[in-house]
């Protein structure tokens, strides 16, 4: 982000957040001394008054792994002036609580402590604590020490707060009780066809819910839970059954009291034997993923992620309506305010809805420490620079953006702390008061100042060697008061710390191979982004290999600067959202609402707070391929997704099999988005990319990688196979190749193609004999995302690819036949991510509307060459990135990050609670079946399906395996 450089490239046009209190990121509890103090030293409130106690007492560095100081430091206290906040009231999930998913009981709310008004002045100093090891062996406090949740009265309660505890989010209340389908049998339903629009199935035990209270909505948007303003369709609800008329009145023989109570008590116990079974059967119905007229008799109780108890093994229906696990998200960036402008709006839709989200900074963004715009016509501002000034007020910036975010009021209060870090320096962790699963972690090393030129004190300079340590850069309001430095494994070191206490079940961070412009050969994202990731790629695959007591994890990449060089992926409505933010983060209206001398916010983006357009979009570096879900010709089923660096793959065995998975394949390092495809013999061979680091940093390296089925229908995959790469070394375009597309045409060669770092289109074609040969060029420029590629009915292979500008593609002459030349589509401009599927004896194609989020979708054919055939606009929910298509089924994220599907030509679009990593998939089970998946924030799989029929609808959501929450 605006680092004091100019913009590279053209100018074209229960929620488990915080850290455990109890180690405070490895410590005590923050606001607890180690004398027992009300107040930690560094407790910080932002925005509010009060510093005493008696110090932190350990950190990111503590228990379980983490860091704890050889000796104890001396800290010294903070001054800062403060004024009077009042948090608002907490909002509640929009959907219907699920058992074990929430920490709190119903009507709950966090205390919020009373803040006395106060004017701008420094405290007394304080005599400094020392740092003392945690006295308690155990990390986990027990779940009763969570203090429930209560509605907020009118006067803020004087109270002081308690921290969240995030590791008994998903289990406060003990392990969800898992459905045992073998003790509770029930007839099968029929699938039911609505008579009137798109329907989504629910099970007939929810049919009539208890009516619930909801507090208003405190939170600024509710765009997220978009069921609130588009409420979600159900399925017909079932009749309930009646039993024989009873007498009125009248005597009967032998109905005196007694035997009148007696006959009572037996027909009290009779009713509820009948209640119990009918909820028995409607819960084994609700078990079934409907399937024709026949379902799944059950999931397989397959082993436990790291860390699951042997309770959770089992799975539960994820019904139309209810909220899944919303999973833990991390996202790591470089700088303040790389989050706003190219993880939103993702970030926004988690805040929004409630769940854990932690943001870790690893340079402090002092740039050239001037917090002002140039003046109209002038080239640089005329302010005296101040690093740790305008560090602090960028921090102030992002604290006030994400309050805004988060409880609609940008002053809501933050609690400052100072921990201990595993790489044996100090972060500063923040908390929102009113929303304390929304963390900041500020680790304030030293930024480059400039996106491409040559500076050793850098990110850059670290990890090539060119310096040995690098120094903290510490804001002039911090409660960090001990300057550092890191060696290139202590960063390593403190990120692999900051994953193992928030435990995350999604990993946010930026691109680390992010390429070169053609002309200039300048990188096209700031240096300090990409190898920021690439500091972060080093920990996630440490942190996999070395922590067994975790959770799986997800991997979602975002593209940096080159965005503004793309068509605006987001709807106008989402652009203004996320301007929104960029708004509050500038500081437009200069008013002193935190209390700083150093500002409320970065006036050097102020002038221009959507940077070269990148409110307009976002887009995923890698993960957006669609073809990960597939069926064998037993319509079975099986799904691939990178967890924890490893492909995962989960399997249902012919169409009403058990479930089993997720279990990784061995083989280490892989990248987001890997493809299936199913070739000529009916085996499935799985293609993605793999990065390694080799021994000296011009080793880093990524490659096309895949492995093949042992059998057709069998569990087991061969050893992974290289395809190597078409770059000849990092340096060149920084390993910037796409993921594989992969297809086989009708003669059965498998072929697979890249998109190269120079923009164009590579491919490797896999002989007769099984050997591959060479990467071959096949032209193209200005390619840009992944490439696709499917067959049409006569067995030939297309390939399309996005440009900034449109789509062109490539198409065989005939089956067996080499790839013929580069096309021009004719097709307008369009949004990244490309779908492909061979119908219609063409190929058809489908992709966003720039500007808008609308789906569109165009027949390919190659009868004398590469033609369009009928564009048409399907318009959708105002989402961003892939589709997934298959039969009738057309599903993809909408605005607020759900999923939507389309169940129909012409139906409307219907919106699941289900918000997900990368792309959905699809596939066709069998001639009448089509099968839906995806893998939420959770990382845990969900799948569902639809007879491929008019009128049909999606069954519930099934999770797949285990809940993936650590205990």
């Amino acid at each position: 982000m605006p680092d004091g450089h100019p913009y590279p490239g053209p100018a074209t046009g229960g929620r488990g957040g915080a850290p455990d209190p109890t180690h405070g990121l490895g410590g005590v509890p923050y606001g607890q001394g180690g004398q027992g103090g009300q107040g930690g030293q560094y407790d910080v409130p932002y925005g509010q008054g009060g510093l005493g106690g008696q110090g932190v007492q350990a950190g990111l560095g503590g228990q379980a792994g983490w860091r704890q100081d050889p000796a104890p430091q001396q800290y010294h206290p903070t001054h800062l002036p403060h004024q009077h906040q009042h948090p608002r009231p907490i909002g509640e999930f929009h959907h219907a609580p699920q058992p074990g998913w929430d920490v709190r009981p119903a009507g709950a709310g966090y205390s919020v402590p009373h803040q006395p008004q106060q004017g701008a002045y420094a405290y007394e100093p304080q005599q400094p604590q020392q740092f003392q090891p945690h006295p308690h062996p155990h990390p986990h406090p027990h779940p009763q020490a969570q203090q429930p949740r209560v509605p907020q009265q009118a006067a803020h309660t004087h109270e002081a707060q308690q921290p969240y505890l995030p590791h008994q989010a998903a289990h406060a209340q003990g392990s969800q009780q898992p459905y045992d389908f073998q003790q509770h049998q029930a007839p099968i339903p029929e699938p039911r066809t609505p008579t009137d629009a798109h329907h989504t199935a629910k099970p007939a035990a929810e049919a009539e819910p208890e009516p619930a209270e909801h507090p208003p909505p405190t939170r600024r948007s509710r765009r997220t839970a978009g069921a609130a303003a588009e409420p979600a369709p159900t399925a017909p609800q079932p009749r309930r059954g009646r039993g024989p008329a009873q007498p009125t009145g009248g005597a009967r023989p032998g109905s005196g009291p007694a035997t009148s109570e007696a006959r009572r008590g037996r027909h009290r116990r009779a009713g509820l034997v009948k209640a119990v079974a009918f909820c028995a059967a409607t819960a084994a119905a609700g078990m079934l993923l409907l399937r024709g007229n026949a379902a799944l008799d059950g999931l397989d109780r397959s082993p436990a992620a790291p860390g699951a108890s042997a309770a959770a093994a089992a799975t539960a229906p994820v019904a139309a309506g209810s909220v899944p696990d919303p999973g833990r998200v991390v996202q790591i960036i470089a700088h303040p305010d790389d989050d706003l402008y190219f993880m939103n709006p993702d970030l926004r839709y988690s805040i929004s809805a409630g769940h854990p989200v932690t943001s870790v900074y690893l340079t402090a963004g002092e740039a050239d420490g001037v917090n002002a715009a140039p003046a109209k016509g002038a080239t640089r501002a005329t302010t005296a620079p101040d690093k740790p000034a305008y560090a602090e007020a960028r921090q102030n910036g992002i604290r006030a953006a994400y309050a805004q975010m988060a409880t609609g009021d940008r002053t809501s209060a933050w609690k400052r702390t100072v921990v201990p870090t595993k790489g044996g320096g100090h972060a500063e962790v923040d908390v929102l008061v009113a929303e304390p699963q929304v963390n900041l972690v500020w680790l304030q090393l030293r930024e480059a100042g400039h996106g491409y030129a040559d500076v050793p004190e850098s990110l850059h300079g670290l990890w090539n060697g060119r310096v040995a340590r690098l120094e903290s850069m510490l804001s002039s309001g911090t409660p960090v008061k001990q300057r550092f430095a890191y060696s290139k494994d202590q960063v390593v070191q403190t990120l692999v710390g900051v994953l193992e206490q928030y435990r995350p079940t999604t990993v946010r961070f930026q691109d680390p191979t992010p390429g070169r412009y053609p002309d200039t050969k300048q990188y096209t994202d700031h240096q300090d982004h990409f190898y920021g990731a690439r500091f972060v790629q080093m920990a996630t695959a440490a942190y996999a290999k070395d922590v067994r007591d975790r959770p799986h994890f997800a991997v979602q990449n975002y593209v940096g600067y080159f965005n503004g060089s793309l068509p605006s992926a987001l709807d106008p409505q989402e652009a203004k959202e996320k301007l929104d933010s960029l708004d509050t983060y500038a500081w437009l209206d200069r008013q002193n609402h935190c209390g700083s001398d150093a500002g409320c916010g970065d006036l050097k983006v102020s002038g221009r707070p959507s940077g070269n357009r990148w409110t307009d979009t976002v887009n995923y570096a890698r993960g957006t391929g669609t073809d990960w879900l597939t069926s064998d010709k037993d319509h079975g089923l099986w799904a691939f997704k990178v967890l924890d660096g490893q492909v995962a793959v989960w399997h249902r065995p012919g169409p009403v099999g058990p479930w089993r998975g997720p279990d990784l394949l061995p083989g280490t390092g892989m990248d987001p988005g890997v493809t299936a495809v199913t070739l000529k013999d009916g085996r499935i061979a799985v293609f993605g990319t793999r990065t390694s680091f080799g021994a000296r940093p011009a080793d880093y390296r990524r490659e096309v990688v895949h492995t093949v089925q042992r059998a057709p229908g069998a569990y087991g995959f061969g050893e992974w196979q290289s395809l190597g790469t078409p770059e000849t070394a990092d340096e060149t375009w920084t390993s910037d190749i796409s993921a594989p597309a992969v297809s086989v045409d009708g003669t059965g060669q498998l072929a697979a193609y890249v998109r190269d770092g120079s923009y164009s289109l590579r491919g490797r074609l896999q002989g007769p004999d099984g050997s591959w040969g060479p990467w071959e060029q096949h032209g193209g420029e200005d390619l840009h995302g992944a490439p696709v590629t499917a067959t049409d009915g006569a067995g030939r292979r297309m390939v399309l690819a996005a440009t900034s500008k449109t789509v062109v593609g490539w198409a065989q002459p005939k089956a067996g036949a080499p790839l013929g030349r580069v096309t021009a589509t004719g097709l307008p401009d369009t949004t990244l991510p490309l779908t492909v599927e061979g119908r219609e004896g063409g190929v058809r194609l489908w992709f966003r509307k720039p500007g808008s989020g609308n789906v569109r979708t165009a027949l390919m054919t190659a009868d004398a060459g590469l033609k369009v055939n009928n564009m048409t606009d399907l318009g959708g929910l105002n989402g961003f990135g892939s589709v997934t298509a298959s039969g009738h089924v057309l599903a993809g994220r909408t605005a607020g990050g759900q999923l939507g599907a389309e169940v129909g030509p012409g139906r409307p679009w219907g919106r699941s609670p289900l918000m997900f990593v990368g792309a959905p998939s699809s596939t066709m089970t069998g001639r009448s079946m089509v099968s839906l998946a995806v893998v939420g924030l959770d990382a845990r799989l969900y799948v569902t399906s639809s007879a491929d029929a008019p009128n049909a609808y999606l069954a519930p959501w099934q999770p797949v395996g285990p809940r993936n929450a650590a205990p």
